[in-house]
């Protein structure tokens, strides 16, 4: 069967640690070098090199050549879907598979690129605040942005009507939060739209964000969201 040797090939490309950690990476939506990878995967240049062209050639990874570095990147917005899957897996607890939390952890846990939409804590309240004001609504075959949500958002800074061909607005289940966060161009719009605002900024070599004291300010302003910081 086709379609089932194609899945077991998948599987197994995820399936090696070290190319688990170079997909985790890359999941909020960057694009790395291979000596960045190697160093957030733990591995040499030399091994990340191998795992790299496997998950090009896998399609899971994009590569582009931009002067002497090559940038590597998830191939489509389906491989952070399926990546946020198996994390919602992993993230069942209960023996063996339980360890202590980290700050680390938490820091994710609260505020995180989720390829690239905000998931975590923020990510779900944002979704929260936007359906309980009825700008959003979530179904079981996906989400519409409302008469209102579109004079909200577009009053917010989103260019709603920029053509895509992706997935207008969708509901994603949170692994950490196991509740929907919003995806698609919309999710989207709303992360650009609070970096380029100074709400969150980027931590580095993690996909967790930071809530500025300025975000803080904004959430509870704009949107009715009160986070207490993480840890």
């Amino acid at each position: 069967m086709v379609l089932g040797s194609q899945t077991a090939e998948i599987a197994a490309l995820v399936g090696d640690p070290a190319r688990a950690n170079i997909l985790m990476a890359l999941s909020d939506g960057r694009a790395l070098t291979a000596t960045e990878l190697a160093y957030l995967a733990h591995i040499t240049p030399q091994t990340a090199s191998g795992h790299l062209a496997k998950l090009v050639d896998g399609r899971l990874l994009s590569v582009a050549k931009q002067g002497r570095h090559r940038y590597f990147r998830l191939a489509s917005p389906l491989v952070g879907r399926m990546l946020e899957s198996i994390n919602a897996m992993a993230a069942i607890e209960g023996p063996p598979r339980y360890r202590p939390r980290s700050p680390a952890d938490d820091a994710v846990r609260q505020a995180r690129y989720c390829y690239d939409h905000l998931a975590g804590r923020l990510g779900v309240a944002l979704a929260d605040a936007l359906v309980e004001k009825g700008h959003v609504e979530f179904g079981d075959d996906g989400g519409v942005v409302t008469p209102s949500g579109t004079e909200f958002l577009t009053a917010f800074g989103l260019d709603l009507a920029a053509k895509t061909r992706r997935a207008f607005c969708r509901p994603c289940i949170d692994w950490s939060e196991r509740r929907p966060h919003i995806a698609g161009a919309v999710g989207a719009g709303l992360a650009a739209r609070c970096f380029d605002l100074g709400w969150i900024a980027r931590i580095r070599d993690t996909r967790a964000v930071k809530i500025t004291a300025k975000g803080r300010a904004g959430f509870g302003e704009t949107f009715g969201i009160a986070l207490d910081a993480p840890g």
